[in-house]
């Protein structure tokens, strides 16, 4: 038996055309190749910029958290490097003063608890002693 269909009016692979191959066919549309690249760099770029912003945040909280580390270290050794005549308590608030001369005292009286005019100069920080041996600054 022959095929009575023309070999001239087939396609060997129709499922691989760019455009219908008879009647019945599927409505095939070319893409908008452009606007298909235009929503996809759309897309992107609004995501990369989420996660960016993301990041951002999180770099904020790490910079903040080494900077109160680095003040902490600062004072501790101001602190260190201060005159007092006691061993401080881990747990205990204390108060950093500079002198008349520029020298940095430690004591265990408060700016508002001296009976009349305060002794030093100027009131440093209160601070308290951490476990770790580093000083935190109180508000």
């Amino acid at each position: 038996m022959q095929n009575p269909i023309d070999k001239d009016k087939t396609a060997e692979f129709p499922g691989l055309m760019e455009f219908a191959h008879h009647i019945g066919s599927a409505l095939i549309k070319p893409e908008d190749k452009g606007k298909i690249k235009s929503k996809a760099l759309t897309s992107m770029h609004e995501q990369t910029a989420h996660q960016l912003k993301n990041l951002y945040r999180q770099m904020q909280v790490i910079a903040e958290q080494a900077n109160e580390i680095k003040k902490r270290v600062e004072i501790s050794t101001l602190i260190y490097d201060a005159n007092y005549r006691f061993e401080p308590v881990v747990g205990h608030t204390y108060h950093l003063y500079k002198t008349h001369k520029g020298q940095h005292v430690l004591s265990l009286v408060a700016p508002d608890e001296w009976g009349g005019e305060m002794p030093y100069a100027e009131h440093i920080s209160t601070i308290r002693l951490l476990a770790d041996y580093t000083w935190d600054v109180l508000p």
